[in-house]
Protein backbone atom coordinates (compact mmCIF):
# COMPACT_ATOMS: atom_id res chain seq x y z
CA UNK A 1 0.00 0.00 0.00
CA UNK A 2 1.17 3.88 -0.56
CA UNK A 3 2.03 6.37 2.45
CA UNK A 4 -1.44 7.35 4.31
CA UNK A 5 -1.87 10.97 4.11
CA UNK A 6 -2.84 12.55 7.28
CA UNK A 7 -6.16 13.10 8.31
CA UNK A 8 -5.80 16.72 8.71
CA UNK A 9 -4.84 17.50 4.96
CA UNK A 10 -6.79 18.00 2.05
CA UNK A 11 -6.19 15.50 -1.19
CA UNK A 12 -5.52 17.60 -4.56
CA UNK A 13 -3.91 16.24 -7.13
CA UNK A 14 -3.15 13.30 -5.39
CA UNK A 15 -0.82 14.76 -2.77
CA UNK A 16 -1.75 16.14 0.19
CA UNK A 17 -1.89 19.85 1.35
CA UNK A 18 -2.18 21.94 4.54
CA UNK A 19 -4.87 24.61 3.86
CA UNK A 20 -3.62 27.47 2.45
CA UNK A 21 -4.83 29.58 5.57
CA UNK A 22 -3.38 27.06 7.74
CA UNK A 23 -6.64 26.73 9.83
CA UNK A 24 -7.71 23.74 11.21
CA UNK A 25 -11.10 22.60 12.55
CA UNK A 26 -11.53 19.26 15.77
CA UNK A 27 -13.60 16.46 14.38
CA UNK A 28 -15.57 14.92 17.82
CA UNK A 29 -16.49 11.41 18.77
CA UNK A 30 -19.99 11.95 19.16
CA UNK A 31 -19.93 8.90 21.60
CA UNK A 32 -17.90 10.83 23.90
CA UNK A 33 -17.75 14.40 22.94
CA UNK A 34 -13.98 14.42 22.53
CA UNK A 35 -11.85 15.36 19.78
CA UNK A 36 -10.95 12.96 17.98
CA UNK A 37 -7.86 14.85 15.53
CA UNK A 38 -7.62 18.15 13.69
CA UNK A 39 -8.39 18.29 10.32
CA UNK A 40 -7.43 21.19 7.93
CA UNK A 41 -10.52 23.97 7.15
CA UNK A 42 -10.55 24.47 3.67
CA UNK A 43 -11.79 27.33 1.91
CA UNK A 44 -12.49 29.34 -1.26
CA UNK A 45 -8.04 29.67 -1.85
CA UNK A 46 -7.98 25.79 -1.21
CA UNK A 47 -11.59 25.23 -3.56
CA UNK A 48 -9.66 27.27 -6.23
CA UNK A 49 -6.83 24.97 -6.06
CA UNK A 50 -8.97 21.89 -6.41
CA UNK A 51 -10.99 23.41 -9.73
CA UNK A 52 -7.19 23.86 -11.63
CA UNK A 53 -6.04 20.59 -10.88
CA UNK A 54 -9.56 19.05 -11.97
CA UNK A 55 -9.69 21.63 -15.43
CA UNK A 56 -6.22 20.59 -15.70
CA UNK A 57 -6.88 16.75 -15.54
CA UNK A 58 -10.22 17.67 -18.05
CA UNK A 59 -8.47 18.87 -20.74
CA UNK A 60 -8.25 17.23 -24.17
CA UNK A 61 -4.94 15.30 -24.68
CA UNK A 62 -5.01 14.87 -20.82
CA UNK A 63 -4.15 10.64 -19.27
CA UNK A 64 -7.59 11.08 -18.08
CA UNK A 65 -9.45 12.49 -21.84
CA UNK A 66 -7.70 9.89 -23.42
CA UNK A 67 -7.92 6.61 -21.72
CA UNK A 68 -10.31 3.99 -22.85
CA UNK A 69 -13.60 4.00 -21.21
CA UNK A 70 -13.73 0.68 -20.45
CA UNK A 71 -10.32 1.46 -18.16
CA UNK A 72 -12.24 4.16 -15.89
CA UNK A 73 -14.56 1.18 -15.15
CA UNK A 74 -11.22 -1.15 -14.18
CA UNK A 75 -10.06 1.92 -12.07
CA UNK A 76 -13.89 1.73 -10.32
CA UNK A 77 -13.34 -1.69 -9.65
CA UNK A 78 -9.87 -1.82 -8.45
CA UNK A 79 -11.30 1.19 -6.20
CA UNK A 80 -13.88 -1.40 -4.77
CA UNK A 81 -11.14 -3.98 -4.51
CA UNK A 82 -9.44 -1.67 -2.02
CA UNK A 83 -12.28 -0.22 -0.20
CA UNK A 84 -13.18 -4.09 0.42
CA UNK A 85 -10.07 -4.61 1.37
CA UNK A 86 -9.55 -2.20 3.88
CA UNK A 87 -13.19 -2.86 4.80
CA UNK A 88 -12.87 -2.59 8.71
CA UNK A 89 -10.79 0.09 9.05
CA UNK A 90 -13.15 2.17 6.90
CA UNK A 91 -15.94 1.20 8.88
CA UNK A 92 -14.22 2.15 12.00
CA UNK A 93 -13.51 5.22 11.10
CA UNK A 94 -17.19 5.45 9.84
CA UNK A 95 -18.67 4.49 13.50
CA UNK A 96 -15.91 6.77 15.52
CA UNK A 97 -16.29 10.00 13.56
CA UNK A 98 -20.47 9.43 12.59
CA UNK A 99 -21.30 7.18 15.36
CA UNK A 100 -23.03 4.70 13.63
CA UNK A 101 -23.20 1.12 15.31
CA UNK A 102 -19.54 -0.25 13.75
CA UNK A 103 -22.36 -3.41 12.36
CA UNK A 104 -23.99 -1.04 10.38
CA UNK A 105 -21.39 0.64 9.18
CA UNK A 106 -19.60 -2.89 8.28
CA UNK A 107 -22.62 -5.10 7.19
CA UNK A 108 -24.51 -2.47 5.64
CA UNK A 109 -22.64 0.72 4.84
CA UNK A 110 -19.61 -0.20 3.31
CA UNK A 111 -21.55 -3.24 1.27
CA UNK A 112 -23.63 -0.97 -0.51
CA UNK A 113 -20.52 1.30 -1.39
CA UNK A 114 -18.62 -1.68 -3.06
CA UNK A 115 -21.69 -2.59 -5.05
CA UNK A 116 -22.11 1.16 -5.94
CA UNK A 117 -18.82 1.52 -7.45
CA UNK A 118 -18.99 -1.99 -8.93
CA UNK A 119 -22.63 -1.29 -10.74
CA UNK A 120 -21.20 2.38 -12.15
CA UNK A 121 -17.52 0.70 -12.94
CA UNK A 122 -20.15 -1.64 -15.72
CA UNK A 123 -21.21 1.72 -17.15
CA UNK A 124 -18.06 3.39 -18.19
CA UNK A 125 -18.41 1.43 -22.06
CA UNK A 126 -21.89 1.56 -22.12
CA UNK A 127 -23.36 5.27 -22.36
CA UNK A 128 -23.63 5.79 -26.02
CA UNK A 129 -25.17 7.97 -28.28
CA UNK A 130 -28.00 7.53 -31.26
CA UNK A 131 -28.24 7.83 -35.11
CA UNK A 132 -31.05 9.94 -35.97
CA UNK A 133 -32.71 9.49 -39.65
CA UNK A 134 -32.60 13.29 -40.14
CA UNK A 135 -34.60 14.44 -43.53
CA UNK A 136 -32.22 15.52 -46.41
CA UNK A 137 -28.64 13.95 -47.41
CA UNK A 138 -26.96 13.93 -44.08
CA UNK A 139 -25.67 11.65 -41.05
CA UNK A 140 -26.73 12.20 -37.63
CA UNK A 141 -25.59 11.16 -34.67
CA UNK A 142 -25.32 12.32 -31.03
CA UNK A 143 -23.10 11.67 -28.62
CA UNK A 144 -22.85 11.93 -24.74
CA UNK A 145 -19.61 13.84 -23.41
CA UNK A 146 -18.82 14.50 -19.64
CA UNK A 147 -20.14 17.51 -18.31
CA UNK A 148 -16.63 18.65 -17.01
CA UNK A 149 -15.31 19.76 -13.60
CA UNK A 150 -18.24 18.36 -11.25
CA UNK A 151 -18.39 19.94 -7.38
CA UNK A 152 -19.62 17.49 -5.51
CA UNK A 153 -20.77 18.51 -1.59
CA UNK A 154 -21.84 15.09 0.91
CA UNK A 155 -23.57 15.26 3.80
CA UNK A 156 -22.74 13.44 7.62
CA UNK A 157 -25.10 10.77 7.74
CA UNK A 158 -24.05 8.39 5.09
CA UNK A 159 -20.15 9.71 4.19
CA UNK A 160 -18.76 6.57 2.58
CA UNK A 161 -22.32 5.77 0.72
CA UNK A 162 -23.06 9.64 -0.14
CA UNK A 163 -19.22 9.73 -1.24
CA UNK A 164 -19.75 6.54 -3.56
CA UNK A 165 -23.22 7.92 -4.95
CA UNK A 166 -21.32 10.80 -6.23
CA UNK A 167 -18.24 9.44 -7.27
CA UNK A 168 -19.06 6.53 -8.93
CA UNK A 169 -21.47 8.03 -11.98
CA UNK A 170 -19.12 11.34 -12.35
CA UNK A 171 -16.14 8.96 -13.17
CA UNK A 172 -17.80 6.58 -15.29
CA UNK A 173 -18.76 9.42 -17.31
CA UNK A 174 -15.37 10.88 -17.84
CA UNK A 175 -16.03 13.52 -15.42
CA UNK A 176 -13.27 15.05 -12.87
CA UNK A 177 -14.66 16.21 -9.49
CA UNK A 178 -13.82 18.33 -6.60
CA UNK A 179 -15.49 17.06 -3.41
CA UNK A 180 -16.47 18.93 -0.25
CA UNK A 181 -16.90 16.76 2.28
CA UNK A 182 -18.78 17.34 5.73
CA UNK A 183 -17.30 19.23 8.58
CA UNK A 184 -18.64 16.27 10.99
CA UNK A 185 -17.20 13.30 9.33
CA UNK A 186 -14.73 14.02 7.22
CA UNK A 187 -12.22 10.79 8.25
CA UNK A 188 -13.65 8.24 6.04
CA UNK A 189 -13.75 10.38 3.16
CA UNK A 190 -9.91 11.19 3.09
CA UNK A 191 -9.23 7.85 3.57
CA UNK A 192 -10.76 6.61 0.65
CA UNK A 193 -8.53 9.83 -0.93
CA UNK A 194 -5.50 7.60 -0.39
CA UNK A 195 -7.28 4.68 -2.02
CA UNK A 196 -8.14 6.39 -5.21
CA UNK A 197 -4.66 7.19 -5.70
CA UNK A 198 -3.70 3.72 -5.23
CA UNK A 199 -6.25 2.37 -7.48
CA UNK A 200 -4.46 4.73 -10.62
CA UNK A 201 -6.97 7.83 -11.20
CA UNK A 202 -4.60 10.07 -12.63
CA UNK A 203 -4.09 13.52 -10.68
CA UNK A 204 -6.56 16.06 -10.39
CA UNK A 205 -9.45 13.71 -11.41
CA UNK A 206 -10.32 13.55 -7.73
CA UNK A 207 -9.63 16.13 -5.44
CA UNK A 208 -11.36 16.06 -1.57
CA UNK A 209 -11.39 19.15 0.96
CA UNK A 210 -12.89 19.13 4.28
CA UNK A 211 -14.35 22.54 5.34
CA UNK A 212 -17.52 24.38 6.04
CA UNK A 213 -20.39 25.18 3.90
CA UNK A 214 -20.51 28.78 4.20
CA UNK A 215 -16.94 29.05 2.90
CA UNK A 216 -15.92 25.77 0.80
CA UNK A 217 -19.20 25.10 0.16
CA UNK A 218 -20.19 27.86 -0.76
CA UNK A 219 -16.61 28.64 -2.88
CA UNK A 220 -17.58 25.64 -4.75
CA UNK A 221 -21.39 26.73 -5.72
CA UNK A 222 -20.13 30.05 -7.31
CA UNK A 223 -17.10 29.16 -8.68
CA UNK A 224 -16.78 30.12 -12.54
CA UNK A 225 -14.82 26.90 -13.31
CA UNK A 226 -17.23 24.54 -11.82
CA UNK A 227 -19.75 23.14 -14.64
CA UNK A 228 -21.45 21.22 -12.35
CA UNK A 229 -22.62 20.52 -8.69
CA UNK A 230 -24.27 17.92 -6.78
CA UNK A 231 -25.58 18.60 -3.42
CA UNK A 232 -27.13 16.15 -0.91
CA UNK A 233 -28.26 17.75 2.36
CA UNK A 234 -30.66 20.54 3.80
CA UNK A 235 -33.40 22.28 1.38
CA UNK A 236 -32.51 25.05 3.03
CA UNK A 237 -28.86 25.21 1.67
CA UNK A 238 -30.22 23.43 -1.37
CA UNK A 239 -31.58 27.30 -2.02
CA UNK A 240 -28.42 28.83 -1.27
CA UNK A 241 -26.76 26.36 -3.91
CA UNK A 242 -29.47 27.12 -6.59
CA UNK A 243 -29.20 31.23 -6.01
CA UNK A 244 -25.23 30.65 -6.25
CA UNK A 245 -25.24 28.91 -9.27
CA UNK A 246 -27.69 31.30 -11.03
CA UNK A 247 -25.80 34.32 -10.29
CA UNK A 248 -22.59 32.46 -11.41
CA UNK A 249 -21.96 30.91 -14.63
CA UNK A 250 -25.27 28.60 -15.11
CA UNK A 251 -23.98 25.38 -13.75
CA UNK A 252 -26.30 22.71 -13.57
CA UNK A 253 -27.30 21.30 -10.46
CA UNK A 254 -28.85 18.46 -8.88
CA UNK A 255 -30.19 18.87 -5.50
CA UNK A 256 -30.91 15.36 -2.78
CA UNK A 257 -32.87 17.32 0.13
CA UNK A 258 -35.07 16.97 2.93
CA UNK A 259 -37.99 14.68 3.43
CA UNK A 260 -41.63 14.00 5.87
CA UNK A 261 -41.92 10.81 4.24
CA UNK A 262 -45.57 9.77 4.89
CA UNK A 263 -45.92 5.47 5.57
CA UNK A 264 -49.62 4.48 5.19
CA UNK A 265 -50.49 1.32 7.20
CA UNK A 266 -53.76 0.27 6.41
CA UNK A 267 -55.95 -1.97 8.31
CA UNK A 268 -54.98 -5.00 6.59
CA UNK A 269 -51.49 -4.75 6.53
CA UNK A 270 -49.68 -7.74 8.11
CA UNK A 271 -49.25 -6.13 11.81
CA UNK A 272 -45.71 -7.76 12.54
CA UNK A 273 -44.20 -7.25 9.41
CA UNK A 274 -45.95 -3.46 9.38
CA UNK A 275 -44.65 -2.74 13.13
CA UNK A 276 -40.61 -3.69 12.25
CA UNK A 277 -40.99 -1.90 9.24
CA UNK A 278 -42.65 0.87 10.46
CA UNK A 279 -39.89 1.24 13.24
CA UNK A 280 -37.01 0.35 10.63
CA UNK A 281 -37.88 3.13 8.56
CA UNK A 282 -38.04 5.69 11.44
CA UNK A 283 -35.19 5.05 13.47
CA UNK A 284 -32.60 3.29 11.48
CA UNK A 285 -29.44 5.18 11.32
CA UNK A 286 -30.51 6.74 14.61
CA UNK A 287 -33.34 8.63 12.32
CA UNK A 288 -30.78 10.40 10.70
CA UNK A 289 -32.31 9.42 6.88
CA UNK A 290 -33.63 11.83 4.53
CA UNK A 291 -36.09 9.59 3.48
CA UNK A 292 -37.26 8.55 7.07
CA UNK A 293 -40.68 7.60 7.96
CA UNK A 294 -41.45 10.10 10.02
CA UNK A 295 -45.26 10.52 9.55
CA UNK A 296 -47.02 7.46 10.43
CA UNK A 297 -50.05 7.67 9.51
CA UNK A 298 -52.42 4.23 10.65
CA UNK A 299 -56.16 2.87 9.72
CA UNK A 300 -57.97 3.72 12.92
CA UNK A 301 -59.54 0.24 13.39
CA UNK A 302 -55.86 -0.89 14.18
CA UNK A 303 -54.68 2.32 15.33
CA UNK A 304 -54.46 1.36 19.10
CA UNK A 305 -52.49 -1.83 18.64
CA UNK A 306 -50.06 -0.40 16.38
CA UNK A 307 -49.48 2.23 18.82
CA UNK A 308 -49.07 -0.47 21.71
CA UNK A 309 -46.25 -2.26 19.74
CA UNK A 310 -44.49 0.16 18.24
CA UNK A 311 -44.12 1.26 21.83
CA UNK A 312 -42.71 -1.59 23.38
CA UNK A 313 -40.48 -2.09 20.23
CA UNK A 314 -39.20 1.40 20.83
CA UNK A 315 -38.61 0.32 24.69
CA UNK A 316 -36.68 -2.61 24.10
CA UNK A 317 -34.27 -0.70 21.12
CA UNK A 318 -30.72 -1.10 22.67
CA UNK A 319 -29.04 1.94 23.41
CA UNK A 320 -24.95 2.50 23.41
CA UNK A 321 -21.61 2.37 22.30
CA UNK A 322 -21.79 1.90 18.74
CA UNK A 323 -18.74 -0.43 18.81
CA UNK A 324 -20.98 -3.16 20.63
CA UNK A 325 -22.18 -5.15 18.73
CA UNK A 326 -25.12 -5.17 20.47
CA UNK A 327 -25.86 -1.83 20.05
CA UNK A 328 -28.96 -0.75 17.55
CA UNK A 329 -28.87 3.06 18.44
CA UNK A 330 -25.58 4.67 18.70
CA UNK A 331 -25.40 8.96 19.28
CA UNK A 332 -26.71 11.41 17.34
CA UNK A 333 -23.69 12.87 14.99
CA UNK A 334 -23.17 16.05 17.14
CA UNK A 335 -24.31 18.88 19.65
CA UNK A 336 -26.19 20.72 17.23
CA UNK A 337 -28.13 18.17 16.21
CA UNK A 338 -29.11 16.37 19.70
CA UNK A 339 -30.16 19.69 20.86
CA UNK A 340 -32.17 19.96 17.69
CA UNK A 341 -34.03 16.47 18.40
CA UNK A 342 -34.95 17.51 22.09
CA UNK A 343 -36.03 20.77 21.23
CA UNK A 344 -38.58 19.00 18.79
CA UNK A 345 -39.42 16.55 21.48
CA UNK A 346 -40.12 19.63 23.68
CA UNK A 347 -42.62 21.68 20.83
CA UNK A 348 -44.40 18.17 20.18
CA UNK A 349 -45.39 17.69 23.85
CA UNK A 350 -45.54 21.67 24.42
CA UNK A 351 -48.61 21.60 21.06
CA UNK A 352 -50.23 18.68 22.73
CA UNK A 353 -48.54 15.32 21.11
CA UNK A 354 -49.10 12.65 23.50
CA UNK A 355 -45.29 11.40 24.73
CA UNK A 356 -45.19 7.80 24.74
CA UNK A 357 -41.98 6.50 25.70
CA UNK A 358 -38.20 8.22 25.66
CA UNK A 359 -37.92 12.07 25.11
CA UNK A 360 -34.42 12.61 26.84
CA UNK A 361 -31.10 12.18 27.13
CA UNK A 362 -30.07 8.23 26.87
CA UNK A 363 -26.20 8.75 28.19
CA UNK A 364 -24.45 11.04 30.44
CA UNK A 365 -22.08 11.92 27.77
CA UNK A 366 -22.16 11.76 24.20
CA UNK A 367 -25.08 13.11 21.69
CA UNK A 368 -27.54 9.87 22.74
CA UNK A 369 -31.40 10.34 22.56
CA UNK A 370 -33.80 8.00 23.96
CA UNK A 371 -35.93 6.32 20.87
CA UNK A 372 -39.04 8.16 21.56
CA UNK A 373 -42.86 7.96 20.22
CA UNK A 374 -45.87 10.06 20.01
CA UNK A 375 -49.16 9.42 19.67
CA UNK A 376 -52.23 11.24 19.11
CA UNK A 377 -50.08 13.68 16.51
CA UNK A 378 -52.13 15.92 14.31
CA UNK A 379 -51.17 16.95 10.97
CA UNK A 380 -50.62 21.24 11.39
CA UNK A 381 -47.76 20.07 14.91
CA UNK A 382 -44.27 20.87 14.02
CA UNK A 383 -42.95 17.86 14.81
CA UNK A 384 -45.44 16.56 12.07
CA UNK A 385 -44.41 19.17 9.63
CA UNK A 386 -40.67 20.14 9.85
CA UNK A 387 -37.91 17.16 9.36
CA UNK A 388 -36.23 15.91 12.95
CA UNK A 389 -33.86 14.20 11.38
CA UNK A 390 -33.59 12.36 15.03
CA UNK A 391 -35.24 9.11 16.80
CA UNK A 392 -38.34 10.47 17.22
CA UNK A 393 -41.72 8.60 15.65
CA UNK A 394 -44.83 10.57 15.80
CA UNK A 395 -48.07 7.81 14.82
CA UNK A 396 -51.56 9.55 13.08
CA UNK A 397 -54.38 8.17 12.97
CA UNK A 398 -56.82 7.94 9.15
CA UNK A 399 -59.95 6.87 8.39
CA UNK A 400 -59.99 6.47 4.50
CA UNK A 401 -58.04 5.87 1.07
CA UNK A 402 -58.66 9.41 -0.32
CA UNK A 403 -58.05 11.07 3.10
CA UNK A 404 -54.59 9.99 3.69
CA UNK A 405 -53.90 10.73 0.14
CA UNK A 406 -54.77 14.27 0.55
CA UNK A 407 -52.86 14.28 3.99
CA UNK A 408 -49.79 12.32 2.74
CA UNK A 409 -49.27 15.04 0.01
CA UNK A 410 -49.98 17.73 1.98
CA UNK A 411 -46.16 18.50 2.66
CA UNK A 412 -43.12 20.67 0.94
CA UNK A 413 -41.56 17.69 0.73
CA UNK A 414 -41.81 14.87 -1.67
CA UNK A 415 -38.56 12.64 -1.33
CA UNK A 416 -40.30 8.97 -0.40
CA UNK A 417 -43.37 7.59 0.78
CA UNK A 418 -44.12 3.69 1.90
CA UNK A 419 -48.14 2.03 1.91
CA UNK A 420 -48.50 -1.38 4.10
CA UNK A 421 -51.49 -3.74 2.33
CA UNK A 422 -52.08 -6.97 1.42
CA UNK A 423 -54.38 -5.58 -1.22
CA UNK A 424 -52.64 -5.42 -4.53
CA UNK A 425 -55.19 -2.88 -6.01
CA UNK A 426 -54.74 -0.75 -3.24
CA UNK A 427 -51.20 -0.36 -3.52
CA UNK A 428 -51.09 0.48 -7.27
CA UNK A 429 -53.79 2.98 -6.00
CA UNK A 430 -51.90 4.25 -3.94
CA UNK A 431 -48.49 4.18 -4.96
CA UNK A 432 -49.59 6.43 -8.27
CA UNK A 433 -51.38 8.42 -6.00
CA UNK A 434 -48.44 9.92 -3.99
CA UNK A 435 -46.07 12.53 -4.75
CA UNK A 436 -42.69 10.85 -4.04
CA UNK A 437 -39.49 10.13 -5.75
CA UNK A 438 -39.59 6.52 -4.47
CA UNK A 439 -42.96 4.75 -3.02
CA UNK A 440 -42.16 1.48 -1.49
CA UNK A 441 -45.30 -1.32 -0.96
CA UNK A 442 -44.97 -3.39 1.89
CA UNK A 443 -41.07 -2.47 2.51
CA UNK A 444 -39.41 0.19 3.55
CA UNK A 445 -35.53 1.96 3.13
CA UNK A 446 -34.90 -0.43 -0.09
CA UNK A 447 -31.57 0.63 -1.73
CA UNK A 448 -29.69 -0.65 -4.98
CA UNK A 449 -27.44 1.09 -7.06
CA UNK A 450 -29.91 0.34 -9.98
CA UNK A 451 -32.62 1.82 -8.88
CA UNK A 452 -32.86 5.83 -9.26
CA UNK A 453 -33.39 8.06 -5.79
CA UNK A 454 -34.22 11.50 -5.55
CA UNK A 455 -37.80 13.87 -4.53
CA UNK A 456 -40.36 15.68 -5.78
CA UNK A 457 -40.77 19.23 -4.60
CA UNK A 458 -38.56 20.80 -2.11
CA UNK A 459 -36.95 17.21 -1.63
CA UNK A 460 -34.88 18.13 -4.74
CA UNK A 461 -34.40 17.40 -8.50
CA UNK A 462 -32.58 15.17 -10.30
CA UNK A 463 -31.55 11.62 -9.56
CA UNK A 464 -28.73 9.52 -8.46
CA UNK A 465 -28.05 5.71 -8.95
CA UNK A 466 -29.47 3.63 -11.86
CA UNK A 467 -28.97 4.75 -15.35
CA UNK A 468 -31.26 7.78 -14.59
CA UNK A 469 -27.90 8.65 -12.31
CA UNK A 470 -25.73 8.91 -15.23
CA UNK A 471 -28.03 11.76 -17.02
CA UNK A 472 -26.46 14.92 -14.70
CA UNK A 473 -23.37 14.11 -15.36
CA UNK A 474 -23.44 14.40 -19.17
CA UNK A 475 -23.92 16.29 -22.17
CA UNK A 476 -25.60 15.42 -25.25
CA UNK A 477 -24.06 16.48 -28.51
CA UNK A 478 -25.63 16.48 -31.69
CA UNK A 479 -23.55 16.05 -34.98
CA UNK A 480 -24.45 16.53 -38.40
CA UNK A 481 -22.46 15.78 -41.28
CA UNK A 482 -23.50 16.80 -44.69
CA UNK A 483 -23.66 13.35 -47.01
CA UNK A 484 -21.81 14.28 -50.47
CA UNK A 485 -24.02 13.14 -53.71
CA UNK A 486 -22.43 11.26 -56.60
CA UNK A 487 -21.70 13.66 -60.12
CA UNK A 488 -24.09 11.35 -62.47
Amino acid sequence: MNQRGPPQTIFINNEWHDAVSKKTFPTINPATGEVICQVAEGDKADVDKAVKAARAAFQLGSPWRRMDASHRGKLLNRLADLIERDRAYLAALETLDNGKPYSIAYLVDLDMVVKCLRYFAGWSDKFHGKTIPLDGDFFCYTRHEPVGVCGQIIPWNFPLLMQAWKLGPALATGNVVVMKVAEQTPLSALYVANLIKEAGFPPGVVNIIPGYGPTAGAAISAHMDVDKVAFTGSTEVGHLIKKAAAESNLKRVTLELGGKSPNIIMSDADMDWAVDQAHFALFFNQGQCCCAGSRTYVQEDIYNEFVERSVEKAKSRVVGNPFDFKTEQGPQVDEEQFKKILGYISTGKREGAKLLCGGNPAADRGYFVQPTVFGDVQDNMTIAREEIFGPVMQIMKFKTIEEIIERANNSKYGLAAAVFTKDIDKANYVSQALRAGTVWVNCYNVFGAQAPFGGYKASGNGRELGEYGLEAYLEVKNVTIKIPQKNS
